[in-house]
């Protein structure tokens, strides 16, 4: 998501993991059961299962999920075969909207998405006609007050390290990356002392889409919640980008 700053929504959704743990397990076992079944049980031989178990660890879900999730995944137990979709369309303004799902029914998945699309002024659209307006990166956060550290040397060590880019804005940084490079980055800065408050792969948006009109900015929030709750949908990602004043009176 984008937003008054992309740790702003992060928040949002700490939040909501928070509230709703139970559908998030639910959501997070998925993942790393696609990812084993995928590219094998080995977190260390496979990146997505990595970046899947981190995910689970960070939401406090237990080892024992997380290990009946991997054994369902390579076939050591029975479970759900899931399929991976990504469904794009746009949001209120023309805001762009790429969805990635784990459905083990796409026609049902299709019809439930597309409603919501239409219901918070949006329409679904047809494969490919957002998701060239994003780039797969890693991203890091870090709040400057929690790692104790100077904003221009955590942005000196980033670049040194391998980062690509490096945002600023009301103390905290935001370190992109490459994807092949996002772990050893994570890993040397944190050798450095540097606390990352958040750490996923994302998708970036070119372009942003300004929406400044308070009715507008909270549709297009609706939308992403209603998206973002849904079971099958893994993640959300947008192009709208609402001022803080406005996004505030939203929250």
């Amino acid at each position: 998501m984008a937003g008054h700053s992309k740790w702003s929504n992060i928040k949002r959704k700490k939040a909501k993991v928070d509230a709703e743990r139970g559908k998030i397990f639910t959501k997070i076992a998925k993942e790393i059961s696609v990812a084993a079944r995928e590219g094998g049980g080995d977190p260390a031989a496979n990146f997505r299962l990595n970046a899947a178990i981190q995910k689970a660890r960070e939401a406090n879900m237990p080892n024992d999920n997380i290990e009946r999730a991997i054994k369902k995944g390579t076939g050591e137990l029975e479970g759900v075969n899931y399929e991976t979709v990504v469904y794009e369309g746009y949001g209120p303004e023309g805001t762009a909207v790429l969805c990635n799902v784990l459905t083990d029914n796409r026609n049902r998945t299709a019809g439930e998405i597309r409603y919501l699309f239409s219901r918070y002024n949006g329409n679904l659209g047809e494969s490919g006609c957002v998701s060239w307006m994003f780039e797969r990166k890693g991203m890091l956060v870090v709040d400057l007050e929690e790692t104790g550290q100077e904003e221009e040397d955590i942005l000196l060590m980033a670049i040194d390290h391998g980062a690509e880019d490096v945002k600023s804005e009301e103390g905290i940084l935001e370190i992109y990356t490459e994807v092949e490079s996002f772990k050893d980055v994570k890993d040397n800065l944190e050798k450095e002392g540097i606390e990352i408050s958040n750490a996923e792969i994302t998708m970036v948006p070119q372009n942003n889409v300004e929406i400044s009109e308070l009715d507008t900015a909270r549709t297009m929030v609706n939308l992403m919640d209603m998206l973002e709750d849904h079971d099958d949908v893994q993640e959300v990602y947008s192009n709208y980008d609402i001022p803080g004043e406005i996004l505030s009176k939203i929250e």
